[in-house]
């Protein structure tokens, strides 16, 4: 492999489409209710594939210098591990993302709102200043909130509460009714459920060197707590669907259900590595989830 081939191994492309599913369910939510540009579609989406890839590497790098991403890791190994990067150039890397997130951070703003020098937009700047350092401080700096046991909060907050009402209100310029915090937990929960597998999958490589939800409660309560991740982010959809007005087309994202019930059934019959097919199985329902919802509610409008 050569240098640009590991570079793209340790973005970790197979984790956006987790990063994206609460950014279009907001975009599509937000384009159910008002018009919306597709400069400032755009520009959503690209700041969220530089954040996660900011958080991807910097992720490695902290794994890789804790001990983490040792000999007796159970998940794929990456381009440190694998020694196609060293340690300076995957400093540079994070910094030359850190400058792509803002870049594009600023542009999305501007495009949207016409100004960096008003009220809305200082606020998405202090919140995607806290994104920035919330993806470094994962795993890098003196006390990563990561190996504390707090990546599950962490998760809920950026991949749902943020993603999906952060998203909306950049693209509909107005703020999001309280109702929209349901398919934002949803997203929030569903991507919980992928960092709790990741995590029961690694007990045994974390042990010693991290603390974590499974490690702290076990592996068969983190299993039923994973289940009840799942669960709960049904029930917010299913409350968010019955408290909008109600047409069919919003329960299209429903056909998706035979795959949440697949992977708690794997979730549950499986260990150790065994667990690894689970992850993208979540990831990719949890965005097929998403997409096909704010369709539904797209369709509604093409309908009338």
């Amino acid at each position: 492999m050569n240098k640009i081939s590991f570079y793209i191994n340790s973005m970790r492309l197979r984790t956006l489409p987790l990063s994206l599913a609460g950014v279009v369910l907001g975009i599509m939510l937000a384009a159910s209710d008002y018009r919306v540009s597709w400069p400032v579609i755009l520009l959503i989406l690209l700041t969220t594939v530089c954040l996660q890839i900011l958080c991807n590497i910097c992720n490695e790098l902290g794994d890789t210098l804790s001990g983490v991403d040792g000999e007796g890791r159970s998940g794929p190994m990456y381009s440190l591990g694998e020694g196609g990067l060293t340690v300076r150039e995957m400093k540079w890397f994070i910094g030359v993302m850190v400058v792509c997130c803002i870049a594009s951070g600023l542009l999305m703003i501007r495009a949207s709102f016409g100004t960096l020098l008003d009220l809305e937009p200082i606020c998405l700047m202090m919140l995607g200043a806290a994104a920035i350092s919330g993806a470094i401080k994962y795993t890098l700096g003196r006390n990563p909130y990561g190996y504390r046991g707090l990546g599950d909060i962490s998760v809920f907050i950026f991949f749902g509460i943020v993603s999906v009402l952060g998203s909306y209100f950049v693209a509909a310029r107005a703020l999001p009714t309280w109702i929209m915090v349901l398919p934002a937990c949803s997203i929030g929960l569903f991507s919980v459920g992928v960092l709790n597998v990741n995590n029961i999958r690694d007990m045994k490589s974390d042990e010693g060197l991290r603390m974590t939800v499974p490690l702290r409660i076990g592996e068969r309560r983190a299993k039923i707590y994973h289940t009840v991740l799942v669960a709960g982010g049904w029930l917010c959809l299913i409350a968010f669907n019955l408290l909008r007005f109600q047409d069919p087309w919003h329960y299209l994202g429903f056909i998706t259900l035979p795959l949440y019930i697949v992977h708690l059934r794997g979730v549950w019959t499986r260990s150790g590595s065994t667990l690894d097919p689970m992850l993208p199985m979540l990831v990719m329902s949890t965005f097929v989830l998403a997409l096909l919802t704010g369709f539904g509610y797209l369709e509604f409008l093409l309908c009338q």
